[in-house]
C-alpha cells in the first residue's frame, strides 16, 4: 500500500464520525468566543452579523479549519461521509457574498485572527480548489476574494515582523507559516512563497539547541521545537535539512528530548486551556511524520520520530469525539493532519 491509501486509509476509519462533528460545529453559533473589538455600542451584534460564513465552532479559526475538514474529507473519503448532506452545509456557507463579507472583515481588522487564522483560510481555500467537480470550484471561486485579502495582509505583516511568535498557541509563526507554504500554490497566492520562505530562513535557519526542557507549557497545543523543525523541512533540502535538525535537536538518535518525544498528561480534558494539551498530542504527532519523512533514507533518526508520532496518535485519538464541546470543537482537524499529513499538495 502506498504511503497515500495507507494515510486515506486511516483517515478513512475516522470519516464518518469527523463528518458528523464538523457539520454540527459549523451549523452551530453558540457558545461563541468572539474576537471582535467593539469600538462602541454600536458593535454589540450577534457573530453572524460578522461572519456570515465562519460564525459556528466556537470561534472565526476554529470554524474555518472545521470547514476545512469537511472538504479534506469530501476529497479524501468521498465514500465514507454523507456527501450530499456535508455539501448542502458548504453551500450554504461558502457562498460568494457570505465569503465577501468575510473578505471585508479581514481588511477593516488587519491584525483579526493573525496569523493562525489567516493560514487555515488559505488551507481552506488551497482544499477546495483541490476538490475535483463544480462544488470545489463554486467554493474556490467564492473565496478568492478571502484568500486575496489574506495575500496582501500577510505580506503586509511579514514586511514589519522582526521577530517570530515562539510559543504553542494560536499566535505561534512557525505553524502558521508551514500551513502557508503547504496551501499556497494550490490556494492561488504563489507570490507568497518566496517572503514566507525568506522570514522562516532569517528567523530559524542559525537557531540551535533547542530549549525543549520548557515543553510542554501548559496551555500548549503546538511545540515550539516541533512547529519550527517542520517548518524548516519545507525550506531546507533535505541534506541541509539534517544537519540543521542534528543542531536543533541533538540526541534524537538516542530519544531524546524526551519532552518532545512522549505524550503529554491531560490532567483535565475538559478544561479549556488544559485540554489544548490534547491538540498537543496530535499536533505533534503531525509534525513528527513529516520530520521523519523529511530525514534522508537510513537515518537512525527516522524511526525514533516514527515511534513517538504513533505513541502520540494513539494518546490523542480517543480524545477527539468525547461529547464535550471544549475539545469538539476544534480537535478532529488535528487529527486529521496528523492522520491524513499536509493540508493541500500530496495527490
Amino acid at each position: 500500500m502506498s504511503g497515500t491509501d495507507r494515510s486515506r486509509s486511516e483517515l478513512g476509519r475516522y470519516a464518518a464520525r469527523f463528518a458528523a462533528l464538523a457539520v454540527a460545529n459549523v451549523t452551530r453559533a453558540y457558545p461563541n468566543a468572539p474576537a471582535h473589538l467593539l469600538s462602541g455600542p454600536e458593535d454589540l451584534a450577534e457573530p453572524r452579523r460578522y461572519h456570515p460564513a465562519f460564525y459556528g465552532s466556537y470561534d472565526w479559526h476554529s470554524s474555518v479549519h472545521m470547514h476545512w475538514l469537511l472538504v479534506r474529507l469530501l476529497r479524501r473519503c468521498p465514500d465514507r461521509v454523507p456527501a450530499d448532506e456535508v455539501t448542502a452545509v458548504l453551500d450554504g456557507h461558502l457562498t460568494a457574498g457570505a465569503l465577501a463579507a468575510e473578505a471585508e472583515y479581514l481588511r477593516a481588522h488587519p491584525s483579526f485572527e493573525r496569523p493562525y487564522g489567516w493560514a487555515w483560510l488559505l488551507a481552506l481555500t488551497a482544499e477546495c480548489r483541490s476538490l475535483k467537480g463544480p462544488a470545489g470550484e463554486r467554493w474556490a471561486k467564492a473565496l478568492e476574494p478571502a484568500a486575496d485579502a489574506v495575500r496582501a495582509l500577510l505580506t503586509g505583516w511579514l514586511e514589519r515582523a522582526t521577530y517570530p511568535v515562539r510559543h504553542g498557541v494560536h499566535t505561534n509563526s512557525a505553524f502558521a507559516l508551514g500551513l502557508v507554504l503547504d496551501s499556497a500554490a494550490a490556494a492561488g497566492v504563489e507570490e507568497v512563497v518566496e517572503p514566507v520562505t525568506e522570514a522562516v530562513l532569517g528567523w530559524f535557519a542559525d537557531d540551535h539547541d533547542a530549549p525543549v526542557h520548557w515543553e510542554p507549557s501548559g496551555q500548549d497545543f503546538l511545540s515550539p521545537a516541533l512547529t519550527e523543525a517542520e517548518v524548516m523541512c519545507r525550506v531546507l533540502p533535505e541534506g541541509e535539512f539534517a544537519h540543521w535538525l542534528e543542531r536543533f535537536l541533538p540526541g534524537l538518535e538516542r530519544g531524546v528530548p524526551t519532552t518532545v518525544l512522549t505524550p503529554p498528561v491531560v490532567s483535565d480534558p475538559a478544561d479549556p486551556q488544559i485540554g489544548h494539551l490534547l491538540g498537543l498530542t496530535l499536533s505533534r504527532a503531525a509534525a513528527l511524520r513529516r520530520l521523519a519523512a523529511a530525514l534522508p533514507h537510513g537515518d537512525p533518526r527516522a524511526d525514533v520520530l516514527r515511534t513517538a508520532a504513533r505513541d502520540h496518535l494513539a494518546a490523542g485519538l480517543p480524545g477527539t469525539v468525547s461529547g464535550d464541546f471544549t475539545g469538539d470543537h476544534w480537535l478532529a482537524t488535528f487529527a486529521a493532519l496528523a492522520l491524513d499529513g499536509p493540508p493541500a499538495g500530496e495527490p
